[in-house]
């Protein structure tokens, strides 16, 4: 079972940094609270990922609200694996993947785009990057 990931953390404290600044430059809003108290137990105790089942809910809480901020699907609409591929390679996701994504909680889902894109073999990272882009700014879907 994924856990969720200490990047994907940084990035949620990042989002609520920007969007729940420091007034005095010392107080943080309760979304940050939540998630670095789950951050400096993980970097005191050398984790990288957080089980989610464990997570207090008022970090999970703003969590989830960094998360739906995020780009739903990695999927460019250029899918090889109905061409039957095993593994995509607009998207980098596998066959169980993408049938399954609709499905997925966000957890892994957050676990499969750390995968595709630590593995960057995908062309939404190179030769289709900007149709990416486009996919990011559109309506999320369930492909």
């Amino acid at each position: 079972m994924p856990g969720i990931h200490i990047t994907d953390i940084e990035a949620a404290i990042n989002h609520w940094r920007e969007k729940k600044p420091s007034p005095d430059g010392v107080t943080l809003a309760p979304e940050l609270r939540a998630l670095a108290e789950v951050y400096a137990l993980m970097v005191f105790y050398h984790e990288d990922e957080a089980d989610e089942t464990g997570f207090p809910p008022k970090a999970m809480a703003a969590w989830r609200a960094w998360y739906d901020t995020t780009a739903d699907t990695p999927c460019i609409a250029i899918c090889s694996t109905s061409q039957g591929d095993d593994l995509c390679k607009g998207c980098g996701r596998t066959f169980e993947e993408v049938q399954h994504w609709p499905e997925m909680n966000p957890v892994e889902k957050r676990a499969t785009w750390r995968r595709i894109t630590q593995e960057d073999t995908a062309w939404r990272f190179g030769r289709y990057a900007d149709r990416a882009l486009e996919k990011k700014d559109a309506p999320p879907d369930s492909a």
